[in-house]
């Protein structure tokens, strides 16, 4: 028997009039109160302050600067050091301009695709660039570190130094890259003009950041998100999209994909060979996939529990009613394997669990070692956010986007950068760029709960975490449980997913992909996949001692997950012959609406 969640209007373009009217006046009451309150904060200096510096950087930089200013021995050395160096820096390059091969004082690293240009090594101005700019960000980085800042300070100082010393980088001005005089050569100068529209079209189009994708190269139901399904349930949070079977056989425990909302859910269904969607169905798993609502000020006061109970709660009742099956394999990514996993302990707690087995893709359950995200989410930043999400109710989806890029600057700003603006080239199509840029807005009151509960807090894995009415503890997940995890992940740090692995309560094998956060899920079988798997599924105390131990397969994770979930998904039967039920019949086939929406 399925249970229906608490509210479940129909989407806004199937609302009654009455109901349209009413959302708008709430919207243009709330829009009110929040222009009202930005008057007030412009004229308080920490409101002021949070409107211009919403991240804190500025306390960060003033703390840096009053230790600086005690040890000013330190400072000087810095600038001695860095004044030395740069002379014996322009000493190599003069050498080499005249055909000489003295080397630098800076070791440049080799490894690094900005440089690949014989001419960083060739030309005597160029060698010396690069010079100048690994010798300064040496000593921004030791001046850093001698600066005596608090804890929080140090993560935002540290990113900082980092953000400067992308930004200066050689290759990303017309006066030291290589690229740019060859490329007006190549071009008779046209790539000046074109690089001039595009910086333009961006200033105006793209809040002044680089694109890195062409609009429409990549259509969302036609290139990417086009396995075969239906969707078979809405309410107003989500849609539940039942795809078609593509063998004569499946097992008899159905799958159920649950996503993060914090992006749109096709990562888990990119384009065909890229689908972790298509590899279960074509595996004979009869699939299903949580796609959510992009929220919009009518959902500002939408929770944590809400996205628990309508989400995962309701999807698993819904699946279990079409198949007729007891129990359902879940595979979450990220904050949806988060909530999946707070799922499970919800249904522990009241006694009726439903998931026979738990597959948890790059997610954090424990938040001691947040990674890079830790710069904005500590207590200050998160109460200027809330104060800032206050006049539309959400987090734009704008926002999200340029704080994910800026944690890989280099690759999505930086290199967009040079190709756009600098080379007058348009970006060359990429799928999982389409979905970065695909961006979502956060309801104000989920997205606050979740950054102080969880970031700020960390209550889930302290057993502390009270969502819809219970406490929820990671303890209390015990079905068996597949963590895979990415190397290179700068969102979901490998060490820390472990950390959070080790304390599930149920048996955990854990494994260790060599990709980063998205790739770690559009990871398809190639010849330069690898995972690290243990030994057994008994955790050591730390993951370094886990690495040491680790197995090496060159394979993708796929291959391993393969044979785990089949063994979890009980007998094969005969493939279904329709989608959904008579109680939830196709509303519409796949992708659905509200993965479309903006």
């Amino acid at each position: 028997m399925t249970t229906q969640p608490l509210a479940t209007p129909e989407p806004e373009n199937d609302a009654t009039p009455a109901s349209q009217a009413g959302n708008a006046a709430e919207v243009l009451r709330r829009q009110a109160a929040g222009l009202v309150r930005d008057l007030r904060e412009l004229a308080d200096p920490e409101g002021l302050a949070a409107k211009v510096d919403p991240v804190g950087f500025g306390g960060a930089l003033g703390e840096a600067a009053k230790s600086l200013a005690t040890s000013p021995g330190a400072v000087l050395r810095t600038g001695l050091g860095f004044g030395l160096d740069s002379v014996r820096a322009v000493a190599a390059a003069a050498s080499r301009a005249v055909g000489g091969t003295t080397t630098g004082p800076a070791s440049l690293p080799e490894r690094d695709k900005r440089y690949a240009d014989p001419a960083w090594e060739d030309n005597a101005w160029y060698y010396l660039a690069r010079q100048e700019h690994t010798l300064l960000a040496d000593r921004l980085t030791e001046l850093s570190q001698a600066a005596r800042v608090s804890p929080v300070a140090r993560r935002k100082l540290d990113w900082l130094v980092g953000q400067t010393i992308e930004a200066l980088a050689p290759s990303n001005t017309i006066v030291t890259n290589p690229a740019w005089p060859k490329k007006i050569v190549d071009t008779g100068g046209l790539n000046v003009v074109r690089g001039a529209r595009n910086l333009l079209r961006d200033a105006v189009q793209n809040r002044g950041m680089p694109r890195q994708v062409t609009p429409g190269q990549y259509v969302v139901g036609k290139d990417l998100a086009v396995t075969p399904g239906h969707v078979v349930y809405r309410n107003r949070l989500i849609e539940l999209i039942q795809y078609e079977p593509q063998t004569e056989k499946v097992h008899e425990v159905p799958l159920l994909m649950s996503p993060p909302w914090i992006n749109k859910y096709y990562i888990m269904d990119l384009a065909p060979g890229k689908s972790l969607v298509e590899w279960a169905v074509q595996h004979g798993h009869t699939v299903f996939m949580i796609s959510y609502r992009n929220p919009d000020s009518a959902l500002a006061d939408v929770t944590m529990s809400d996205y628990l109970q309508e989400g995962p709660v309701t999807a698993l009742d819904v699946v279990r009613e079409i198949t007729g099956q007891d129990r359902v394999n879940v595979a979450g990514l990220c904050l949806g394997g988060a909530l999946s996993a707070a799922a499970v302990a919800w249904l522990e707690a009241k006694g009726k669990q439903s998931v026979n087995s738990l597959t948890l893709m790059n997610t954090l359950l424990d938040y001691t070692g947040p990674g890079q995200l830790g710069v904005f989410t500590d207590e200050k930043t998160v109460s200027r956010l809330e104060r800032s999400m206050r006049k539309d109710g959400y987090l734009p989806a704008s926002s999200m986007k340029t704080t994910f890029d800026l944690l890989r600057a280099t690759d999505l700003v930086w290199n967009y950068v040079v190709n756009d603006w600098m080379l007058g080239e348009d970006p060359k199509p990429f799928d999982m760029l389409s979905w970065n840029a695909d961006s979502t807005r956060m309801p104000a009151a989920m997205q606050t709960e979740y950054l102080r509960t969880l970031y700020l807090e960390n209550r889930f894995a302290e057993g502390k975490l009270e969502l819809a009415g219970e406490r929820l503890d990671v303890a209390d997940v015990r079905p068996d449980s597949y963590v895979i995890c990415a190397e290179s992940d700068h969102i979901a740090p490998w060490r820390s997913v472990y950390q959070g692995a080790a304390k599930i309560g149920g048996t955990v094998r854990f494994v260790l992909s060599n990709s980063g956060h998205i790739a770690g899920v559009v990871n398809p079988p190639s010849p330069k996949s690898r995972h690290w798997f243990g030994e057994s599924d008994a955790l050591p105390e730390s993951a370094d001692e886990w690495r040491d131990d680790a197995g090496e397969r060159k394979a993708s994770w796929w291959e391993d997950w393969t044979p785990w979930i089949a063994e979890r998904a009980g007998k094969e039967i005969a493939a279904p012959k329709q989608i959904g039920s008579d109680a939830h019949p196709p509303l519409e086939p796949a992708p659905g609406r509200y993965v479309l929406k903006g």
